[in-house]
């Protein structure tokens, strides 16, 4: 396996974990436990964390032998493939979506009677417990896109988590590319990926985040039906494809330019 193999790998596995978290909103509200679903987010995003530590090495080794071989340019063309990674993890998430949300929702209920994440999911392993779990497995149908609708959904946050989604896949690949234009200060470039995945942090933080809990809290109090949560989960998934499919790539280069001039700024200050 060669290193971009191995971090698009990872990549996809980071981007579909990312992407089942957002069932959890769905499965707190039929389980009526949303506290509880929103703690599993962390446990989820584990395995992203995982999958991220795993694929740093290789991400940073493949930038490394770019610039030592003199051939950075290979790295554009890496990266595009890395980002289209984060596409098909994204893909296959919205795929899977109903059985995340079925499994997260048989999770949640059997946690509630347990008590403890490590012997819910040591019984998990039980032959029996195991073949339930398996029978939770299904795909879309028709019945899935059953009252989605855009009525009662924030247009301007749908699009917002498109670009925050967007940002945040090319926010660390594009400082390193910014790298490999400065090597002698690729350090420098590195650090500066803050300057990128900041605007997606104020997304989230501000107008994504927030609104998505609004929107499970008023149907969780019965103010809203549950089919606007599930809306609401099938567009931010959409988003989350399309971002990666389109905007990420196009943000890339421009990105990459952004902190390399920010790169060379900081430079000057340094009397280089």
């Amino acid at each position: 396996m060669t290193p971009l193999i191995v971090v698009c790998f990872f990549t996809a596995i980071i981007h579909l974990a990312e992407a089942s978290a957002s069932c959890l909103r769905l499965a707190g509200i039929r389980t009526r436990h949303i506290a509880t679903s929103l703690s599993f987010v962390n446990a989820t995003l584990l395995i992203a964390r995982l999958s991220n530590m795993f694929q740093a090495p290789f991400l940073g080794g493949m930038v490394d032998t770019a610039i030592l071989r003199g051939n950075p340019d290979v790295l554009l063309y890496n990266f595009r493939m890395i980002i289209f990674a984060a596409f098909i993890g994204n893909l296959i998430g919205a795929f899977l979506s109903p059985f995340f949300i079925g499994m997260y929702t048989k999770a949640i209920v059997r946690f509630d009677v347990v008590g403890s994440v490590p012997r819910m999911l040591f019984q998990l392993f039980r032959y029996k417990n195991f073949i339930g779990f398996l029978k939770t497995f299904r795909l879309p149908n028709r019945h899935s896109f059953r009252d989605l609708s855009l009525k009662n959904i924030p247009k301007t946050f749908l699009i917002l988590n498109a670009f925050m989604v967007s940002i945040y896949a090319i926010g660390v690949l594009a400082s390193m590319l910014a790298g490999a234009m400065v090597p002698s200060y690729r350090v420098t470039a590195t650090q500066l990926s803050a300057i990128v995945n900041g605007m997606a942090t104020i997304l989230l933080t501000l107008m994504v985040d927030p609104t998505a809990a609004l929107i499970t809290d008023q149907a969780a109090r019965g103010k809203r039906p549950e089919s606007d949560v599930r809306s609401m989960v099938f567009y931010l998934l959409l988003g989350r494809i399309l971002g990666t499919l389109i905007l990420s790539q196009l943000i890339l280069w421009p990105s990459a330019n952004y902190i390399k001039i920010v790169t060379l700024f900081v430079k000057t200050m340094f009397g280089h």
